[in-house]
């Protein structure tokens, strides 16, 4: 039987196979410290999961909840806009609870693109950015990953040599994988540039509260003019360590929205409702929850740059994510990462997400994610030293490497 049409258009999901390489060496007894999968293993905030208690059972939360969001909950988000980036949001109309950013972004995908349209999508990124316009019928025009000046020239580059015209453009910052952090200045370039052009801006800022050094990342819309061009996708994910509750945000341009909350009346009836009213508790409740995520981070970041560094991996300090864009030693960077990071399970009984997964430009990095605790993250770092100190006696004849400079 043939492939189905939409399916042909996905290429195989590269950390399926370190999934598996993961679960083999599992069953063989290893104790792999996992550093793949951004999925947070902090607790949500006591108050949060007491609310849900609360009001499951109750009489009516168990029906169909509202699609876009209840109302409560779109005005906690609102608020939250309000206090911590100065923006101002109709609950009404610029506000659509998703279930999670990940089904938000892909159901606006949905929403906007026609059989052909062009999306300008950093690479590396996270994958949702290009295959859910991939699945759309859209096709992806690859731009850079950094917010730099060159970002605007590769941009005005594919503009114009597209065929047809772009309809929108996707950046995520605090970026994953990269950790990359924008600031307002280059949201104000990005706005006018969108502006000049008639392209969309979808900004992913799903890690807007897990950050380390120096101010706290921005939101495109802080940017005046920038409503008339954008939605901004947001979560609970990792601000509140809710990632399995799947609640999420779009917010902004109030078309767009109306778009895609038309796409999720036909696909879902919303989050249960209980989840909804335990999230709004989380918005508007106490926020050092907020603080305490921040610190555990920061101190697995230090331990992670520490730790590595002595067992000879030289890990960039991410000033904001929860993860760590990490260069390929340069002996193993013939490898490419897949078959890198498949080595790391077998040698060192560490897992990473392989940089392939994110874009071909990813192929010489790994993506560490901050998942595990510090006593974890040293035991990594001790895997990974026998690992290197023992790698050229154990793979000359097995994998093709660099010399060791």
């Amino acid at each position: 039987m043939d492939e189905f049409h939409r399916i042909k258009r996905l290429p195989p999901y590269v950390f399926e196979e370190v999934n598996r390489a993961k679960a083999k060496a599992r069953a063989g007894g290893a104790d792999i410290v996992d550093l793949g999968m951004g999925n947070p293993d902090l607790a949500a905030p006591p108050h949060v999961v007491a609310k849900l208690c609360e009001t499951a059972g109750k009489p009516r939360t168990d029906r169909y909840s509202a699609s876009k969001g209840i109302g409560g909950l779109r005005r906690a988000q609102a608020a939250y806009y309000a206090r911590r980036f100065g923006v101002k949001l109709n609950p009404d109309t610029q506000v659509v609870a998703t279930l999670g950013s990940k089904e938000g972004f892909a159901n606006m995908a949905q929403a906007i693109t026609a059989p052909g349209d062009v999306v300008l999508v950093p690479n590396p990124s996270y994958p949702i950015h290009a295959f859910g316009f991939l699945m759309a019928g859209g096709t992806i025009r690859s731009v850079p990953a950094e917010p730099t000046p060159a970002f605007f020239a590769h941009l005005e580059r594919a503009v114009v040599h597209s065929i047809p015209k772009p309809i929108a453009v996707v950046v995520c910052y605090p970026a994953n994988p990269t950790a990359y952090v924008a600031d307002l200045d280059f949201y104000r370039d990005l706005v006018a540039f969108a502006k000049k052009h008639e392209l969309i801006v979808l900004s992913d800022l799903a890690y807007s509260e897990v950050y380390f050094d120096g101010a706290p990342p921005p939101s495109l819309l802080q940017v005046p003019g920038a409503m008339d061009v954008a939605v901004e996708f947001t979560s609970m994910s990792k601000t509140f360590s809710m990632a399995g509750w799947r609640m999420g945000f779009a917010v902004g341009n109030e078309r767009l929205l109306a778009a895609l909350a038309r796409v999720k009346s036909y696909l879902d009836y919303g989050a249960f409702t209980p989840v909804q009213v335990a999230a709004t508790a989380a918005l508007n409740g106490p926020q050092d929850c907020i603080e305490e995520m921040r610190r555990t981070y920061r101190k697995r970041r230090d331990v992670l740059v520490e730790s590595f560094g002595k067992a000879g991996w030289q890990i960039p300090s991410p000033s904001a994510s929860m993860f760590a864009w990490v260069p390929i030693p340069e002996r193993f960077k013939p490898l490419g990462s897949l078959a890198f990071s498949k080595l790391l399970i077998e040698k060192a009984d560490v897992a990473v997400a392989p940089g392939i997964g994110f874009g071909e430009h990813g192929d010489d990095f790994v993506r560490v994610a901050l998942v595990e605790n510090e006593q974890r993250i040293r035991q990594a770092a001790r895997g990974i030293r026998k690992f290197f100190d023992n790698a050229e006696r154990t793979l000359h004849n097995v994998v093709p490497m660099a010399k060791a400079g």
